[in-house]
């Protein structure tokens, strides 16, 4: 017997070395899927025992970072060796990957590979913004070079699979996991995850430099009420298909190959058992052909939801749903073969199943080389290296989003004295983020470094002032001291990185602990002062829009942020980032986002019955799509093709952007329309389209974008997916605010 089996390993890798070209993107850049990979995969299949194939369906953790409660120590070997065990995640390293690898190659009946995952959110070891700040730059080119960037690095350190990107809408900054994604709008969310899902996967997902990709959490998991990690979800069918469905949709048009369920119910029903949700709307309508991850345990907490009444109702619920694999939870490992045979489920639902896991490992050269992420040397070579760092200062400093500056920025690099204030100021450990991967503190470089490299001839002051948390103010006196000696003052306060991520959610959203206390005190000085904030959401910063002179959202920018902050600051980069999600007065307008529905009473200062706050004005404080310069853009000529299209005609828009500044810079143009009157109300803005261009001060430049009626199209009333005659408006400018409008009419 061993020496059959080891016959048709060998075969089965002769394979994979002769057909390794025809792995490819098509012509429209989704991945095909070769026919000879998927008789591959039936051959394998039918070499298969039923436990072997339950085994595909069960990942475990490695001794890495866990990321939930673990149900059971971990002691996988044996279990490997069974083939009871189909992949794994916190396996990190090349060397460690190897040996485990090993087991499950050479030591096993079949010698199936395992597939290793981790979370490469923002990076590997060099760690990037969050995704949040990423966003903010609006460089599709950028996004995707730092998903590229973390695939190089992870896939030399023995990964195949990330668990990213996360592509939820998030529309409530105080849940922790709106760091995690691309803000509150579904077409950039979209363009968004497209970007990084083609930095992953790479032009060939057969490429020992690609790593799959993974699109989470399926779905609506950033609608959780009260911004509560895990909490309920409760949104209508149109929410669920309008707003959080298509960056998923887009994920799939652009070949991602795998999807992980999310925590949240829908409609009373858990993802992890949701029957519509993961083989009606994903495998079916939208043609599916990679596999479902279970979110940590998932299937398991069906149990807690009160929706199962034990694990043999919850791998039922969670099989006939259409999971594939359950990550750490032990549910079909343990019940999947007692439903086969009590006719629960059949040997086709768990033979789909282990054919897409399969189909993913022949993709990804597992079966030809099953070791070939797994070489020492390539890491050595590839983690931090200098050509990535650099990239990771370039995108940090893309991502930063000037919020105000009343000419205090740039500062001058002839600057005698700047006193450096705040805890994030010094701070190594914090500035990469969470869910960093293996990225340490001991690699980044502070600001209080990067200001010190930028200006070496300066004299440089630097006070703590306070923590990140905390009462304290001991430390103010010395920091008001230093401040006052110094020409200029930065103040680097916000959030530290374990405030907002998974299970790290905020009921208020002010500057945590004195901070606050500590800029109030530093701008009485009445020095030219900046505010650099680092921070994982936005904050409720109202109080320091009315006082400070200059403040730099800088989020949380990664390995590289301490230089990325001073190119900022003393203007080697003119600041070109935009908000990708809108920014509160104050928590109790939450949730706030600019293309809200009108009511039928909307605001009107001079009636008193009309939808409005007694205390709060509605407008937010800083729109979606906002971020000042260093010049100043004019935009005129603003004009449309035709007053009235057909259906099948296409609408020209254009704008003039002229720099009437004195620095050159780049400028995130920003296309708007709305449909005045559906069969369903319409937001009163939805974003359609955004160019990012570079002028030089003084000059002048054209941007044009094309609108067609698949454009316009939305949900019916019928829940048809099309556009409706009718009169729109088009919207240009530099943010969802502040915009020139023109008419049309679509016939």
């Amino acid at each position: 017997m061993k020496l059959r089996v080891i016959a048709v390993i060998l075969i089965l890798a002769s394979w994979s070395c002769g057909n390794k070209d025809k792995i490819a993107n098509d012509s429209n850049g989704k991945l095909s899927i070769d026919p000879v990979i998927e008789q591959k995969v039936d051959s394998v299949l039918k070499l298969m025992t039923i436990d072997e194939k339950i085994g595909q369906l069960n990942q475990l953790t490695g001794n890495g970072e866990t990321t939930g409660p673990i149900t059971f120590a971990t002691e996988y070997q044996d279990a490997i060796r069974r083939g009871e065990v189909g992949s794994m995640l916190n396996v990190n390293g090349a060397s460690y990957t190897y040996k485990v690898q090993k087991i499950a190659v050479e030591e096993s009946r079949l010698g199936i590979p395992l597939l290793f995952g981790y979370d490469v959110i923002h990076g590997y070891k060099t760690i990037f913004p969050i995704p949040l700040g990423e966003a903010a730059c609006w460089d599709l080119d950028a996004i995707e070079k730092s998903a590229r960037i973390a695939a190089i690095e992870a896939s030399a350190a023995g990964q195949h699979w990330t668990f990213a990107p996360m592509v939820d809408i998030a529309r409530d900054p105080r849940w922790g996991r709106v760091m995690e994604g691309a803000g509150e709008d579904p077409f950039y969310g979209s363009k968004v995850a497209v970007a990084r899902i083609k930095g992953f996967q790479g032009e060939n997902l057969a490429d020992s430099n690609s790593i799959l990709a993974c699109a989470k959490h399926f779905a609506a998991y950033g609608a959780a009420m009260g911004g509560r990690d895990y909490n309920t979800v409760d949104i209508s069918k149109r929410t669920l298909y309008e707003v959080y469905l298509p960056p998923f949709k887009a994920a799939v048009d652009a070949g991602v190959l795998s999807f992980m369920a999310s925590f949240n119910e829908i409609n009373g029903i858990p993802s992890s058992g949701n029957k519509d949700l993961m083989n009606g709307i994903l495998k079916s309508d939208w043609n599916f052909k990679g596999f479902i991850v279970s979110d940590w345990a998932s299937i398991r907490e069906m149990l807690v939801h009160g929706i199962a009444a034990d694990e043999y109702e919850a791998a039922n619920l969670a099989m006939n749903a259409g999971i594939d694999m359950d990550m750490e939870g032990h549910i079909y490992i343990n019940q999947l073969k007692k439903l086969l045979a009590d006719g629960k489920v059949t040997e086709k639902q768990i033979d789909d199943a282990v054919r897409r896991i399969l189909r993913v490992k022949f993709m990804l050269g597992l079966f030809d080389d099953p070791y070939r992420y797994c070489d020492t040397a390539r890491e050595k070579e590839m983690i931090l290296n200098p050509r990535h760092l650099e990239i990771a200062r370039e995108v940090a400093r893309k991502s930063m989003v000037l919020l105000k500056n009343n000419n205090v920025l740039p500062l001058s690099k002839n600057i005698k004295s700047v006193a450096v204030i705040g805890p994030l100021a010094d701070n190594k450990d914090e500035i990469i983020g969470t869910w960093s991967a293996r990225g340490e503190g001991k690699d980044a470089i502070s600001v209080l470094t990067g200001v010190k490299q930028k200006v070496p001839s300066a004299k440089i002051l630097y006070a703590k002032g306070c923590d990140i948390a905390g009462e304290s103010k001991a430390g103010f006196a010395e920091a008001i001291a230093k401040a006052k000696s110094a020409d200029a003052v930065i103040v680097v306060v916000g959030e530290a990185a374990m405030m907002s991520g998974e299970a790290l959610s905020r009921a208020f959203l002010d500057l945590p602990g004195v901070q606050k206390d500590l800029v109030l005190e530093l701008n009485k000085l009445n020095k030219p002062m900046v505010v650099v904030l680092m921070n994982g959401r936005p904050l409720t910063i109202e109080w320091m829009d009315n006082s400070v002179p200059a403040i730099l959202e800088a989020w949380l920018p990664g390995t590289m942020g301490g230089p990325a902050v001073a190119d900022v600051l003393f203007g080697d980069y003119n600041p070109s980032g935009k908000l990708p999600i809108t920014f509160p007065r104050n928590v109790g307008q939450i949730p706030l986002f600019y293309s809200h529905k009108n009511t039928g009473r909307p605001r009107d200062e001079a009636e008193r019955y009309t939808s409005k706050y007694i205390d709060s004005p509605n407008t937010p404080l800083y729109p979606f799509g906002y971020g000042l310069s260093y010049t100043t853009f004019e935009y005129s000529n603003f004009g449309i093709s035709a007053k009235e299209i057909g259906m099948s005609d296409t609408l020209k828009v254009w704008v003039d952007v002229t720099n009437t500044g004195k620095y050159d810079g780049e400028e995130v143009v920003q296309l708007y329309i709305r449909d005045l009157v559906g069969s369903v109300t319409r937001p009163v803005k939805e974003l359609k389209g955004f160019k990012k261009v570079f002028i030089k001060s003084g000059e002048k430049v054209r941007v044009e974008f094309t609108l067609t009626a698949s454009d316009l199209a939305f949900y019916t009333r019928t829940m048809e997916f099309k556009p409706e005659p009718g009169d729109f408006k088009v919207f240009v400018g530099g943010n969802s605010r502040d915009l020139q409008e023109l008419s049309f009419r679509l016939n």
